[in-house]
């Protein structure tokens, strides 16, 4: 699913709300995960899942293109754990 199919979900279900509502609703919801992300904190949305970062270690890779050895810092990537009702949903196939 991509955004605009998100979005039309949501006002199918909402029909009641504007279009520019439901695109500011979206956007607000993105923009505080993504704030509370890079404060290294976590957002929890019970029934669905947890939203954290975890800390990758600094490492040797490659280029690709020219084969030759680069050093590529540590950092932080985004982590999703889903929740039990969606591993439920995907193992039962409901």
């Amino acid at each position: 699913m991509i955004r605009s199919e998100l979005l039309q979900a949501v006002a199918r279900d909402n029909p009641d709300l504007r279009a520019e509502e439901i695109d500011q609703l979206v956007s607000i919801f993105f923009d505080e995960i993504s704030s509370r992300l890079a404060e290294g904190g976590r957002v929890e949305l019970r029934g669905f899942g947890a939203f954290s970062t975890r800390e990758r270690d600094a490492r040797k890779g490659r280029n690709p293109r020219t084969g030759e050895a680069v050093s590529v810092p540590s950092k932080r990537v985004p982590y999703f754990k889903p929740g039990k009702e969606i591993r439920r949903s995907l193992n039962d196939g409901d």
